[in-house]
């Protein structure tokens, strides 16, 4: 998981981990998530043991390092277990490295981990340490939320994420084969999204009674959904789409656009198996639109950083790059204006990110209004005052439970 190549959520998609026994797959699960969730701290515990750099260790030995430690210090393993199982894995590709991880896992089980840095005394340093964000991100954080926000939110982002599900309207009995699976589930804020306090949602959403979805997507379903004709731009893998079909009714019909080949295939999977006829999926880029009509309302749920989702895709924290954000919100502005023109007078304009950074947020919004004076904020409904900063909706991750979100719900003229 170095580098950019494959993300977490496609390698975990593959044949090899899928076939695993549910038991295997959850643990396999636990220890990639849970390693690169906790990295920085990993990271740090490692460093004081070993005389040298972690960086100059090859790929091999840092992953076997990492996936030792975080079974010695925050999973129930057997350390014996642990360390040989690590030394196991790097003997293949990294033989005379085997020694090496022996010698310092079995030293990490000896000593345990380092002292916690203070938070309140040592912000940075604890930032990049036990909560395991990345260097360029803590100092963004440090400077624009000050020392005590930038600490709640790399502990809520330290946490596993709640899951968040709604029910399939086309099958009666959801919510009651829930409680018989033993979800225990509770309503949320954002109306009909429920939450799973306990047990796994896997075979229901399998059998597609209920759609895991957190409760910030649903939300951006509900700014976006109208009678009519909608279309959601960025469509994939379905949730939001689904939802909009069901808000607006019967007469409602929704366009879900997608242009990768690949997420079109998941769109059209979950549009079958949840029983949406009134979604009418489309291969279709947003930037290049082929749409000759206009719409009552338009979803851009853009392609963004990711970074409000870091709890459910830990991957995203060594991914990415400061440098990164100016590239995402260019292409999230030109998105914008694209699919603008396609909203019909008195129409509604919903833009969404899974980030709360400020360049994918206003820096996107306040500069396409500044130029398309014809779009004004909508008022939001009232249920989502809990979630409003302004105009605005921010879901932020020390203060609300789930993904991190960020939507404009904007009327044209």
């Amino acid at each position: 998981m170095e580098g950019r190549g494959i993300t977490l959520d496609e390698r975990l998609a593959r044949k090899d981990a899928e076939a695993l026994d549910p038991r295997e797959r959850a643990f396999l699960h636990e220890l990639l998530l849970g390693t690169l969730r906790r990295r920085g701290a990993i990271d740090h515990a490692l460093g004081r043991l070993s005389e040298r750099p972690l960086e100059r260790l090859g790929p091999e030995v840092r992953a076997a390092l990492r996936l030792g430690a975080h079974q010695l210090l925050h999973l129930r393993v057997p350390p014996h277990a642990a360390v040989s199982e690590s030394v196991m894995l790097v003997r293949g590709p990294r033989p005379q490295a085997a020694g090496f991880v022996n010698a310092i896992l079995r030293r990490l089980a000896r000593e345990g981990p380092p002292t916690e840095v203070d938070a309140a005394a040592e912000p940075r340093t604890w930032l990049t340490t036990t909560g395991s964000i990345p260097s360029w991100l803590a100092e963004r954080w440090l400077e624009r939320l000050g020392p005590a926000t930038s600490v709640a939110r790399a502990r809520a982002l330290l946490q596993e994420p709640p899951v968040f599900f709604r029910p399939n309207p086309r099958v009666p009995d959801a919510l009651d084969r829930c409680r018989e699976a033993g979800l225990a589930p509770r309503p949320a804020v954002v109306p009909g999204a429920w939450l799973a306090t306990s047990g796994r949602v896997t075979e229901l959403a399998r059998e597609g009674a209920i759609y895991p979805q957190d409760e910030g997507s649903q939300l951006v379903a509900h700014l976006a959904a109208a009678p009519g004709r909608l279309l959601d731009a960025c469509a994939a893998p379905g949730g939001k789409a689904t939802l909009m079909a069901e808000l607006g009714g019967e007469n409602c019909q929704v366009i879900a656009a997608e242009a990768s080949t690949r997420r079109l295939r998941t769109l059209g999977a979950l549009v079958r198996r949840w029983g949406a006829s009134n979604v009418h999926v489309l291969g279709a880029d947003a930037l290049r639109p082929p749409f000759g009509d206009r719409f009552d309302s338009v979803l851009l749920d853009a392609p963004c950083s990711g970074l409000g989702t870091m709890a459910r895709h830990p991957d995203l924290r060594w991914r990415l790059r400061g440098k990164d954000l100016p590239g995402l919100a260019q292409r999230q502005a030109e998105l914008l204006a694209s699919v603008a023109a396609l909203v019909k007078p008195g129409g509604l304009l919903v833009y969404a990110v899974c980030s709360i950074e400020p360049e994918e947020n206003e820096g996107v919004v306040a500069p396409f209004l500044a130029a398309h004076g014809e779009f004004a904020h909508e008022p939001l409904p009232g249920w989502a005052s809990a979630f409003s900063a302004g105009p605005f909706v921010r879901m932020r991750p020390e203060a609300h439970e789930g993904d991190a979100f960020f939507a404009a719900r904007l009327r044209r003229a």
